[in-house]
């Protein structure tokens, strides 16, 4: 008697546009809704498109599933039970599947989050950013450091005992020891994981268009909290896994390593970008576009903004370009056994003028970065990748 056929595992990323209020510093695809029917609409088109995915998905079973935005949160507890319902009808979902939801602190309460853990959320990501009021005011964002305290507290009283926290340096304004403070404070309540992210100013952003008058650190005292947030969280006990990421044991972001490791994943929503056979895509960011796209019968509209077949050589520099992120590096031996290619011929030789730099390590298993080399990690693998 043959045993059923193995399902192939796959990450499930589902984009929630919506804000209260958009950050000053953000470019991602969000917006503050002019009217409840859109967010209705939206909620109607994103179960669509997962009714449209589910037969293509039958060979697959969702291991991870990440909705992010935009505020995930901003949807009430009605919205979002209806995304989460249709991801279980539509999908063959893990009963052990890590199913990650972000946060903004003034978006959610108590309540709120005992429904999201009874529906089988079993992870947050809320978005602190500073324990400062004035860098928060910075920033734009909506929450205080007490209400980011208070919705932690809540988290874990709703039985989330897996939650990762967001901060960011290189604010306007901001400090070395303003930002070890923010990192103290938020360290001292427990959280399971900790995301540490580099401000960048993105065109077509408030920031950008005064960049010229913010007063930002410079790049040597960026380093300097980058370097210090390193040792302080490994003293932590807080193992850093990838460049901007550190966890308790066991606690690295199932689903985040999936694009480090080049694995299948599914995106569905607005901007949602997807890597599955063989294949690079991402959905429209124009919010209409998408629900009418979907919505609207015989509609031409086409909700694919770009596609990429993914050949062997893209691969292989895309699997070197990601997999450099983590503080594992680049295993020779898996990458000869996945590309049967020689590492060092490709890129070690490349590799080793950064060695001699002090930039990257060497050894009988492969190369990753040292914390130096973390920091300026685009710039080497720009030139070690040949990228413009």
């Amino acid at each position: 008697m043959f045993g059923k056929k193995k399902r192939k595992p796959l990450g499930l990323y589902i984009h929630i546009p919506f804000c209260k209020s958009k950050c000053d510093y953000c470019d991602f695809c969000s917006l503050v809704p002019n009217n409840k029917g859109i967010v209705e609409h939206y909620t109607d088109a994103l179960i669509l498109q997962m009714e449209d995915w589910s037969s293509r998905c039958r060979k697959h079973t969702i291991d991870s599933i990440y909705i992010g935005g935009g505020t995930p949160t901003y949807l009430d507890i009605r919205r979002i039970s209806r995304i989460i319902d249709a991801i279980y009808t539509n999908f063959k979902v893990e009963k052990s599947a890590e199913f990650t939801v972000e946060c903004n602190p003034a978006t959610a309460d108590l309540e709120y989050f005992r429904k999201l853990r009874r529906a089988g959320v079993n992870r947050l990501s809320i978005g602190c950013q500073s324990a400062h009021p004035e860098e928060l005011k910075a920033l734009g964002r909506i929450h205080n450091y007490d209400q980011f305290v208070a919705c932690f507290n809540d988290a874990r009283r709703a039985g989330f005992d897996n939650i990762s926290v967001d901060l960011m340096y290189g604010i306007p304004n901001q400090t070395e020891q303003s930002f070890i403070e923010s990192l103290t404070a938020v360290t001292s309540l427990g959280p399971d994981h900790i995301s540490i992210y580099a401000l960048k100013i993105e065109e077509g952003t408030p920031f950008h268009a005064m960049r010229d008058k913010l007063v930002l650190p410079d790049e040597e005292t960026e380093y300097s909290m980058y370097s210090h947030a390193v040792d302080y969280l490994a003293a932590q006990g807080y193992e850093r896994y990838e460049i901007s990421n550190f966890c308790r044991k066991g606690a690295a972001s199932l689903h985040n390593l999936k694009y480090w490791h080049c694995d299948e994943y599914l995106g569905l929503g607005a901007s949602a970008h997807s890597y599955f056979e063989d294949e690079r895509f991402a959905t429209t960011c124009v919010v209409r576009d998408y629900i009418d796209g979907l919505e609207i019968i015989g509609s031409d509209i086409n909700i694919v903004a770009s596609s990429e077949k993914i050949d062997s050589a893209k691969c292989m520099e895309e699997y070197v370009m990601l997999g450099m992120r983590l503080t594992d590096g680049i295993f020779i031996e898996d990458f000869e056994a996945r590309f049967n290619t020689s590492f060092n011929e490709k890129y070690g030789v490349r590799l080793d003028e950064y060695v001699e730099a002090g930039f990257v390590e060497k050894d009988d298993r492969g190369y990753r970065f040292t914390t130096n080399g973390m920091f300026v990690s685009n710039y080497i693998l720009s030139a070690v990748l040949d990228l413009e």
